[in-house]
């Protein structure tokens, strides 16, 4: 885990600016690829076939919806037509179905198409044809073949036609011959086939264009093709419009094709309808005929009940009988009073004496047993009357006696009279009450008897009412069927096509003509580990950074005093900015740069040695001493002699004034060869005559310039390292990978090269990776047509 604070100090802001560069120097791959990718959009939407979308709205009956209604509904209270309910769903899925797509394509022979060739692309014609092709049977074997016939008018009367079915087995063409005329019977496979000149105002072949190819292709395929293009979805939920939508090259048979659907859709719901009406009409005829036999068969059980019965109307002659009965009733029980009456009448007369007056008024209707009491009361009172002044042995008594006597066995025998004329009447009246009671006895039976008849009556006669009514519904129904939906909007196509987009396609080609350039370059980038730039070492190390010299075109040469280029330009800089690097350096004595690398031919060799040509060509004193003892590679700028550096610390005898010698054309520029390569250039390092060197040479210089060796290799300038007093560590570019940056980090945070500072050598300035140096000079560009492909 990476949380010492030299990882920490590693990390960077992003910076855009230096990220688009990278970028926008490569404009040129840009401008290129954009260019192809709208040729290419170009040539695409040129001979790509576009699609147009025809769409229509219909209403359908829903009843969930508030849709149309059903002329079924009639039939809702009797329980049909109730499966006939529309449901949206279902209807939606009825107008996607294979069945009805099926139909279409056959009804439309869109199996059949006519494509005339093109140079790069063929297009079907549909409607506006030169020729009208017919199979004259078409059988289930046509609807799974797959037929090509090639097409090329000869005349104006006579064609040729050729057979290039690949898919079929045997011939399609049973005739020898090629040619033919328009309107006659071809034989075939398939049954007869007639191609007919379409009649139009004129003739649409052209010269060179009067051929093209009859394809006949398998019904599945073709309405597998067609429903995955058709729509169907609902405008709302709250609503059953539907509308119905569907792709096509050709806008005509978009349009021709959704109005049969609909067209077929409301036939064949129509037919559904129809269907279901005329079975009805069926059933109730049938029923109305046995409803009319059952209905004859109640109606005469009916009147054998009333002949039987001797009844005419039930209800009527049980109120006759009861209020007769009632009338009997109340006779009997008068008659029953009076009865009573004179009973005790006749009780009292017995009892009473010749003084006693009856009871008057108390029999109604007595006549004249009634003036015969009254004559009775009146002898009983004048008796009385005479006796207030007379004894009973009065004469006028006496006889009074006899009278009174004589009436009262009068009055006695016509009141026996009349208790046996009222005994006569009560027996009577019963008689005749008990004979209403038993024929009021007898109707509940009758009632409950004719009621049984009466209601199969009345079942019979109202189902038969009710079939009427129906019969006359299912006829209005069958006469007048209503459309399933009702078209709100009829086909139409959209001029425009969907498919492809114009502004959709280019904008697509302009992006990935800035994408591919972009992933390229990016990948590259990703996928390249080597520095390039100063850029690369952001956030990756902590190393002061003193600069980077451009690639030189001459590379063996040492800069001198005219030298303007970017390399020399660059040197320049980067000896200032050394000096402040040794800014505690001691003074009196020479300040030490040590230059190294992680591996060889990295440019150390260069760097040193321009770099001490650069001191010395600004007045200083510059000793350079090549220390690389194992790879010298110094004569590769100088001219310099075999002996040197390890020849000096081999000997004894040998000084060093005798080995370091002045470069021509510097004034104060000396230089110490490395000398032979030793066998044991570790040991050499080692010993202390380096130390007696430094000590020696340092109060004698203004700058000593050190070439050691690479520091991933061996020890050696480890083993040296305490006589410096900066370190300079060169770093190629396109050259180091990133990664081996850890090497010099590693050196850094322990402080094994002292007072360390990073260089990085061979950028390329043309690409933003240096600092664009050499002012005022004229570089040699390379013509366009080179570095417009050049990545890296």
């Amino acid at each position: 885990m990476r949380n010492n604070r030299f990882d920490d100090g590693l990390q960077q802001d992003f910076d855009l600016k230096s990220f688009l560069d990278k970028y926008l120097f490569h404009w040129k791959w840009f401008l290129l690829t954009i260019c192809m990718c709208l040729l290419g959009a170009s040539l695409y939407l040129k001979y790509t076939l576009p699609l147009y979308q025809a769409s229509s709205t219909i209403l359908v009956k829903d009843e969930q919806k508030g849709g149309m209604l059903s002329e079924m509904s009639a039939f809702a209270d009797m329980g049909l037509g109730n499966g006939m309910k529309s449901n949206l769903d279902n209807e939606i899925e009825i107008l996607k179905s294979r069945t009805l797509v099926e139909s279409i394509v056959k009804k439309l022979n869109l199996n059949i198409a006519l494509i005339v060739k093109g140079k790069i692309v063929d297009r079907e014609v549909y409607q506006d044809t030169p020729i009208e092709v017919f199979f004259v049977e078409k059988t289930k074997h046509f609807y799974e073949s797959s037929i090509n016939l090639n097409f090329k008018e000869i005349s104006a009367t006579v064609f040729e036609l050729e057979d290039r079915s690949v898919h079929n087995p045997s011939k399609l063409i049973l005739s020898a011959k090629d040619e033919f005329h328009y309107g006659e019977q071809i034989p075939t496979k398939f049954g007869p086939l007639i191609i007919n000149k379409a009649r139009l105002k004129e003739n649409q072949f052209t010269d060179g264009a009067k051929s093209l190819t009859i394809s006949v292709s398998p019904l599945d395929n073709v309405v597998s093709s067609f429903r995955s293009r058709v729509k169907v979805e609902p405008v709302s939920k709250s609503s059953s419009v539907v509308a119905i939508s569907i792709t096509d090259p050709l806008t005509n048979k978009a349009e021709i094709f959704l109005d049969n659907l609909i067209q077929i859709y409301n036939e064949n719901a129509a037919a559904d309808k129809n269907f279901i009406s005329e079975n009805t009409s069926v059933f109730i005829a049938n029923r109305l005929k046995l409803i009319t036999q059952e209905l004859e068969g109640v109606e005469q059980d009916v009147e054998s009940f009333k002949k039987s019965n001797k009844v005419t109307d039930i209800d009527s002659e049980a109120k006759l009988f009861i209020e007769g009965s009632s009338e009997y009733e109340k006779k009997s029980v008068d008659a029953e009073i009076q009865m009573n009456v004179v009973s005790s009448m006749l009780n009292f007369m017995k009892k009473s004496t010749k003084a006693d007056l009856l009871p008057s008024n108390i029999i109604a209707g007595a006549g004249d047993a009634s003036g015969l009491i009254t004559s009775y009361n009146q002898l009983v009172l004048d008796r009385n009357r005479i006796l207030k002044s007379a004894t009973l042995s009065n004469p006028s008594v006496l006889k009074l006696d006899q009278e009174i006597a004589s009436l009262k066995n009068t009055v006695q025998t016509s009141l026996l009279r009349m208790q046996s004329s009222l005994n006569i009447q009560k027996r009577d009246l019963n008689s005749q009450e008990n004979m209403l009671n038993t024929k009021i006895g007898k109707i509940p039976v009758q009632e409950r008897q004719f009621r049984v008849i009466a209601r199969q009556q009345k079942v019979k006669e109202e189902l038969y009412l009710y079939l009427l009514q129906k019969r006359e519904e299912t006829a209005i129904s069958l006469a007048a069927t209503e459309p399933n939906a009702r078209v709100v909007d009829s086909a139409k196509s959209n001029k425009n096509s969907i498919f492809p987009k114009k502004n959709t396609i280019y904008l697509t080609s302009f992006l990935l003509g800035l994408l591919i350039p972009f992933v390229v370059i990016y990948t590259d980038d990703l996928l390249d580990t080597k520095i390039k730039s100063r850029l690369d070492l952001d956030g990756k190390t902590l190393i002061p950074f003193i600069g980077d010299v451009p690639t030189s075109d001459s590379p063996s040469e040492i800069i001198k005093a005219e030298s303007r280029t970017s390399p020399a330009e660059a040197l320049r800089i980067i000896r200032t900015n050394l000096d402040f690097m040794l800014s505690k350096a001691e003074e009196g004595r020479a300040k030490t740069l040590f230059v190294t690398s992680t591996f060889p031919q990295e440019g150390k060799t260069f760097v040193s040695s321009n770099l001490a040509a650069t001191f010395a060509l600004a007045g200083q004193k510059v000793l350079l001493i090549g220390m690389d003892i194992r790879n010298p590679r110094l004569d590769e700028y100088f001219t310099l002699p075999e002996r040197g550096f390890t020849n000096y610390l081999s000997s004894k005898d040998l000084k060093l004034e005798d080995l370091i010698v002045k470069q021509e054309g510097f004034e104060d520029f000396h230089i110490l060869p490395a000398g032979i390569i030793p066998p044991n250039p570790a040991e050499l390092l080692m010993s202390k005559k380096v130390d007696v060197l430094f000590a020696a040479l340092k109060p004698q210089y203004d700058y000593i310039i050190v070439d050691t060796a690479p520091v991933s290799l061996v020890t050696d300038t480890l083993l040296i390292a305490k006589h410096a007093d900066t370190f300079i560590y060169v770093a190629r570019a396109n050259f180091l990978e990133k990664r081996m940056l850890n090497i010099p980090n590693i050196l850094y945070k322990e402080g094994k090269l002292p007072n360390m500072c990073l260089l990085l050598n061979d950028t390329d300035s043309t690409k933003g990776y240096g600092y664009g140096y050499g002012y005022g000079v004229k570089v040699k560009k390379e013509p366009w047509y080179k570095t417009v492909f050049k990545i890296s």
